[in-house]
């Protein structure tokens, strides 16, 4: 088998997030209502390392993969701490509105 293109499977992970992050899956299941299929392929991309394409964090639990820009987390950290985020999932550029 040749590793460089085996999927990593998610299908625990995906399970993680509907049982303990309800707030996320509503958030990537509205994503999917504005985008389509797209919402799911970033969700599945940054739940196997890939950076930049999904990360979210809600009650604790942390799902996806930071994005490597400097700004996007920089302002992250400061919305959660003027608004007192309950969660947050952020999106790879171009799916639609950007962080939700």
């Amino acid at each position: 088998m040749d590793t460089r293109t085996a999927k990593i499977d998610v299908t625990g992970k995906i399970s993680e997030i509907k049982q303990f992050m309800p707030e996320t899956y509503a958030s990537i299941k509205s994503k999917s209502e504005a985008i389509g299929n797209e919402a799911f392929v970033l969700v599945r991309r940054g739940l196997r390392g890939e950076a930049n394409c999904f990360y979210a964090f809600e009650q604790g639990r942390v799902m996806g993969t930071p994005f490597t820009l400097t700004d996007i987390a920089r302002d992250v950290a400061q919305a959660m701490v003027t608004f007192g985020c309950a969660h947050v999932c952020i999106w790879a550029e171009g799916a639609s509105n950007g962080a939700h």
